[in-house]
């Protein structure tokens, strides 16, 4: 049995209906006995409700809950009222973002980055809680150079940050440079490769195209081959992810974190063919 740690994303759902699917899909994805969930948080805390019930609802059924956590169009007051909550809620691990405002919204805020938000946890609340931050394999597509990237990394890094989950990613490479160049900077923390299942490549594709993920020629070109084949798009999406999640592992990935999408399905088989299920 391959004891490879993994972890599983979800986001908060917006009905009743969501919710009670998501909770099956939680219940699901227990069997792979992630050593977390996470749980995302909308631009400028616009679910900042949403997810701190799906998190206490999670801890609440015996499972670690990270919530994620972002500060632009935050102010010190409202972070630390959060930490609060997160705190009494029995919470040991937070994930630190950056984020991004709400359309239409100007006001920042009092955090700029993320290594401020590193800090002021650190600050306000010691060794209390484990903090994830994000690393991007591929470069922030707000980044002015990968040189300008990798010293934010470091930034948050030597704000506290215990550990890392990447942006996903298709191409291994990418994954192996960057954790190469950080070591070279000192920076010995676990940087956990994040990955994305395919069970729709238009959404992917749209996805990607936003987040700056770069998706290979060679499966984009296979993908828009298949067209409407639905079948066929997630054989090879799963073929291809499978794939990679292997390699990280014989690369010495220290974990896997699943950008679930509140489905269990993909996620359940990729860890099948990989023998952590």
């Amino acid at each position: 049995m391959n004891h490879t740690e993994i972890s599983i994303e979800f986001f908060p759902p917006t009905t009743a209906e969501g919710a009670e699917k998501l909770r099956a899909t939680r219940d699901r994805l227990a069997a792979l006995k992630p050593s977390f969930f996470s749980v995302t948080y909308g631009a400028g805390g616009s679910t900042r409700e949403r997810t701190f019930a799906t998190v206490k609802e999670i801890a609440a059924a015996g499972f670690e809950a990270a919530p994620h956590l972002s500060c632009v169009g935050s102010t010190r007051d409202s972070i630390r009222e959060i930490l609060q909550e997160y705190a009494e809620a029995g919470i040991r691990r937070i994930v630190a973002l950056r984020g991004d405002l709400p359309s239409g919204v100007g006001d920042a805020g009092e955090f700029r980055h993320a290594n401020e938000l590193v800090e002021f946890i650190r600050t306000e609340t010691g060794e209390r809680f484990i903090i994830e931050v994000a690393a991007y394999p591929e470069w922030h597509p707000q980044a002015r150079s990968p040189k300008d990237d990798l010293l934010a990394f470091k930034r948050k890094v030597e704000a506290g940050a215990n550990s890392a989950i990447t942006q996903y990613f298709y191409n291994l490479d990418a994954y192996l440079h960057f954790v190469d160049a950080v070591r070279k900077l000192g920076i010995d923390i676990p940087i956990v490769p994040g990955i994305m299942p395919i069970g729709s490549f238009s959404k992917l594709a749209r996805f990607s195209d936003a987040c700056g993920a770069e998706i290979p020629r060679w499966m984009r070109r296979k993908f828009e081959a298949y067209g409407d084949d639905t079948d066929s798009i997630r054989a090879f999406g799963l073929d291809v992810v499978s794939e990679l999640c292997s390699k990280l592992i014989a690369a010495g990935a220290p974990g896997l974190h699943f950008y679930s999408m509140n489905q269990a399905g993909l996620t359940t088989d990729i860890c099948k063919r990989l023998g952590l299920a």
